[in-house]
């Protein structure tokens, strides 16, 4: 939940008017050791009791710097671009009646909304897998929403601080704009990605982009920090759609619109597929002991595994129960196993729900698994995610699971499963 002074501002009404949920990719449905306070898995933006937006209104052309410090004690909001020694740029901004503002980044100070840390692959937390340093700007971003239907929600790169400014210093990427605005991108930037056809069953990857800090979007720099920026794409916007992906280089968040969700399965509908599945009495081939996949919180938390737990030859998608047999290799016990139905070798891993709903594209049964990680959905949601180059470092992308964030098979990203029915 939110902090006194922020539920004041966003505590839901009796109706509350919800504009939509940002959600990290890597995350089974929450933190491995809990939600708590605006450190969780998942952030719903609703409607604010009183508009907290801004918006651009004068520009000062400083050339002291402590002209600059006189103007930004102001207590307003403001953006400032030092371009040298002797001169900086100063955008005040002043209060927007018309929307709400959302702040996201790596700090725990109180203009930030939701605290996002560094995403560790195989859903760890940053706090068990400590990280020598964040590449998650303390203040990433904000996401503007309008207060009047559509309710339509724009994304912004770099968030105001405690003193309510915005710093780009001599080193960061800034430029001013042909009709006389400064504009700038952050040290990592920030990244966004609108799939192609909405976040349906027949949704495909767009192509990823970079978002200025006045929000013009704009083709990726050659490095995640080069100092030239990439060349504008006027066509396209900032405005966030369903399903749309936003990287702040250590984290990558998902944007499900409040229509969306209202489509996509709930924690109740995956429960009830769990449920069939384990109803059907599915069995181990072999040792013809009857599986069943853990409960949900279960399955969220990875905790131990159990008796009944399904495992999977992610080569051939046989679902077995465990056996500690048919190892390739005495030196990798691990590594590489032959399935005993069809002889095929390849990976031997338990079988986890994938237990958060905004993942989904579908709401179709839980019948693929993805590789190497053995994290079960949809097969269109798996496709779909299989299909997707989520950035990785500073240049690099892969496909990962959107449930704990390992990278995928480049030559298998899902696996089909094959569940062996009760004989009786």
């Amino acid at each position: 939940m939110f902090s006194p002074s922020q539920e004041e501002q966003c505590a839901p009404t009796k109706d509350p008017i919800k504009y939509g949920e940002l959600v990290v990719l890597g995350y089974n449905g929450s933190l491995p050791n809990g939600d708590r306070g605006r450190r969780k898995s998942r952030f719903a933006l609703y409607k604010r009791s009183k508009a907290n937006g801004v918006k651009p209104s004068t520009v000062h052309i400083l050339n002291t710097p402590q002209a600059s410090k006189a103007v930004n004690c102001k207590g307003q909001h403001s953006i400032s671009y030092t371009l040298s020694r002797n001169q900086t740029v100063v955008v005040e901004y002043c209060h927007d009646k018309d929307t709400d503002m959302f702040q996201i980044g790596r700090s725990t100070e109180s203009p930030i909304d939701f605290v996002v840390t560094d995403t560790v692959s195989g859903g760890q937390e940053g706090d068990e897998t400590p990280i020598t340093q964040s590449t998650i700007s303390r203040f990433a971003c904000r996401v503007v929403c309008e207060r009047v239907l559509p309710y339509t929600a724009r994304i912004y790169a770099a968030g105001f601080d405690s003193s309510k400014n915005i710093f780009l210093g001599e080193k960061a990427a800034k430029w001013k704009n042909p009709d006389g605005h400064m504009d700038g991108l952050t040290t990592n930037g920030v990244l966004v990605m609108h799939p192609r056809g909405g976040f349906t069953e027949e949704s495909k990857p767009g192509v990823w982009r970079e978002i200025s800090v006045c929000g013009d979007v704009y083709t990726l720099r050659e490095t995640r920090s080069a100092q030239t920026r990439g060349k504008l794409v006027e066509c396209e916007s900032n405005v966030l759609q369903d399903g749309s992906l936003v990287d702040l280089c250590g984290a990558t968040l998902l944007w499900r619109t409040a229509d969306g969700l209202f489509h996509t399965p709930t924690q109740k509908h995956l429960e009830a597929l769990r449920q069939e599945i384990n109803a059907a009495r599915p069995q181990c081939p072999v040792g013809l002991n009857t599986l069943a996949f853990p409960s949900m919180q279960r399955s969220r938390a990875l905790s131990s595994l159990e008796d009944k737990q399904p495992w999977v030859y992610l080569a051939c998608g046989h679902v077995h129960g465990y056996h500690n047999w048919g190892h390739r290799s005495e030196q990798e016990p691990s590594a590489q196993r032959e399935c005993p139905m069809c002889r095929t070798v390849g990976p031997y891993v338990p079988l986890w729900l994938g237990c958060e709903p905004a993942f989904y594209v579908d709401v179709g049964a839980p019948t693929h698994a993805f590789v190497p990680c053995g994290h079960v959905c949809s097969e269109k949601s798996a496709k779909y995610w299989a299909e997707i180059p989520l950035p990785h470092g500073t240049h690099a992308f892969h496909a990962a699971c959107p449930f704990c964030a390992t990278q995928l098979s480049l030559t298998q990203g899902c696996a089909k499963l094959i569940f062996q029915g009760p004989i009786d």
